[in-house]
């Protein structure tokens, strides 16, 4: 028989991770990330852009989880992240780059929270932040394509890290 919402057993819990959005400004794609922070039980979202805002398009795909999500929205990714770094939580940045490292290669640490972050859909993850990341990683891709959609690899990466936490 299909579970329904109503009837999962999944077992309710919130991971110490912040997934910050680094100029993430697609609708579909933010509505996208609160309903994976739900389901990864993340502790925060914080939305990062200029034009963020939280509309129609949006809501649609979320499937109402911007009720449920802890999040924030700010102009400045790289002043969040160093706030973050500030209060001690180890930066994790998702981005391909010429130094980082696979994710299935990274120990994730229980001992300090986790701000995960991640990219704009054409521009990715800021140099700035990149220079204040504790770690880089990336997905490892077989096919032609360098990159994957930021839903789908922000998804990838909090089950790895979740895996890890339990």
């Amino acid at each position: 028989m299909q579970l329904t919402h109503y009837n999962t057993n999944f077992l309710k819990r919130t991971f110490p991770i912040i997934l910050v959005c680094d100029n993430v400004t697609n609708a579909p794609n933010l509505g996208s990330l609160f309903r994976i922070s739900d389901a990864f039980g993340v502790e925060k979202l914080i939305l990062c852009g200029e034009t963020i805002s939280i509309g129609r398009k949006l809501t649609k795909t979320s499937r109402a989880t911007e009720k449920v999500v802890n999040f924030e929205i700010y102009d400045n990714a790289s002043k969040v992240v160093d706030d973050l770094k500030n209060s001690g939580y180890q930066i994790i940045s998702l981005e391909i780059t010429s130094s980082s490292k696979p994710i299935h290669s990274i120990k994730f640490s229980k001992e300090k929270p986790i701000a995960l972050v991640v990219g704009d859909e054409n521009f990715g993850v800021s140099e700035a932040i990149l220079n204040t990341s504790d770690a880089i990683i990336h997905i490892d891709m077989y096919g032609q394509n360098s990159s994957m959609n930021v839903v789908q690899a922000t998804n990838i990466a909090l089950y790895e890290m979740t895996k890890q936490l339990l």
